[in-house]
C-alpha cells in the first residue's frame, strides 16, 4: 500500500502542495491566535501567573481554527486525490477551491473534532496514567470509525452527520482492517525520520563544534519536515483509494487488484 501511494506521489507531486500549506497556515494561526492570548494576558501571568477569561476564549479559538486547518487542507488532498486516481490532472486551486465549497461542513467536522481532542485530554489530566490509557483507546477507535469521513463528505457532499454515518458503515464492512496501511505508513515516517536525525546528528557531533552541531540538528529538523509532508500526502492518497474501495467496491489502478483483494477483502 505504501508503494502505491508512492507511485501516485512520484507521478502526481503537486499532491504534496497541501501538506505545506498546511504547515504554513497552521503557523500563521498560531501565531495570531497564541501570540494574541498571551497579549491579553501578559500582566495577569507576569503578576498572578494564570490566564484571564478572554485568553481561555483565544485558546478555545485556536483549538478550532488549528482543527479547520488540518481538515481543510486534508480534504482538499483527498479531492485532488481521487482525480490522480482517476486518471485526471489533479490542481492545487481545484482542490482549495472544492475544500472552499464545502468550508461550512468542514468547520463543522472540525469543531466535532476539536471537542472529542479536548474531551481526550481532559480525561488524560484527570485521570493520570489510567487516562492516558482510556484515552489512547478512545481515541484510536474515534480515529478509526471516523477514517473515511473527509473522502465520504468531499467525494459524496455529504454534511457531517451523513459523513460520521456514512464512515461507520463503511468501517463495519472493511472489518477495520483499514488501520494497518495507514499504521504502516506513520511506521515509515517515524522510522525513516528517526534515521535521518540520528545519521545527521551524529555526522555533526563527529564533525565537532558547537555550531556544526545546531546545524546539524536544523537540518534534522528540516528532514522531519519533509517526511512528514510526504507521508502526510500519501496517507491522503491510500485514505481516498480505501474510500473508492469500501465505498464502490473499485479498485483504482494505481493500487492494482491484488492489494487491495488480499489486505481488505471482506469476511
Amino acid at each position: 500500500m505504501f508503494g502505491a501511494s508512492w507511485r501516485v506521489l512520484r507521478s502526481r507531486k503537486e499532491l504534496a502542495v497541501f501538506p505545506v500549506l498546511a504547515g504554513v497556515a497552521g503557523l500563521l494561526v498560531a501565531v495570531v491566535f497564541l501570540g494574541s492570548g498571551y497579549w491579553i494576558s501578559h500582566t495577569e501571568i507576569a503578576d498572578h501567573s494564570r490566564l484571564t477569561p478572554a485568553s481561555y476564549v483565544m485558546l478555545g479559538l485556536f483549538y478550532l481554527a488549528a482543527a479547520f486547518v488540518t481538515v481543510f487542507f486534508n480534504a482538499a488532498l483527498i479531492s485532488q486525490a481521487d482525480v490522480a486516481l482517476r486518471g485526471d490532472n489533479p490542481r492545487v486551486a481545484d482542490g482549495l477551491a472544492a475544500a472552499g465549497r464545502r468550508w461550512l461542513p468542514l468547520l463543522g467536522w472540525s469543531a466535532v473534532t476539536a471537542t472529542v481532542s479536548l474531551i481526550l485530554r481532559q480525561i488524560e489530566r484527570r485521570l493520570d496514567f489510567i487516562g492516558y490509557f482510556i484515552s489512547g483507546l478512545i481515541g484510536a477507535a474515534w480515529n478509526l470509525v471516523t477514517y473515511l469521513v473527509l473522502p465520504v463528505m468531499m467525494i459524496e457532499d455529504a454534511d457531517v452527520r451523513h459523513g460520521a454515518k456514512r464512515s461507520a458503515q463503511l468501517f463495519k464492512r472493511t472489518w477495520g482492517e483499514q488501520a494497518v496501511g495507514e499504521a504502516g505508513i506513520w511506521m515509515i515516517d517515524f522510522l525513516v525520520s528517526l534515521a535521518g536525525f540520528a545519521v545527521i546528528v551524529g555526522a555533526g557531533m563527529l564533525l565537532g563544534g558547537t555550531i556544526t552541531i545546531f546545524v546539524a540538528i536544523g537540518i534534522s529538523l528540516v528532514w522531519g519536515f519533509l517526511i512528514s509532508i510526504v507521508c502526510t500526502t500519501l496517507s491522503g492518497i491510500y485514505q481516498t483509494a480505501l474510500y473508492r474501495y469500501a465505498a464502490d467496491g473499485i479498485v483504482p489502478e494505481a493500487f492494482g487488484k491484488v492489494d487491495f483483494e488480499s489486505a481488505f477483502a471482506g469476511r
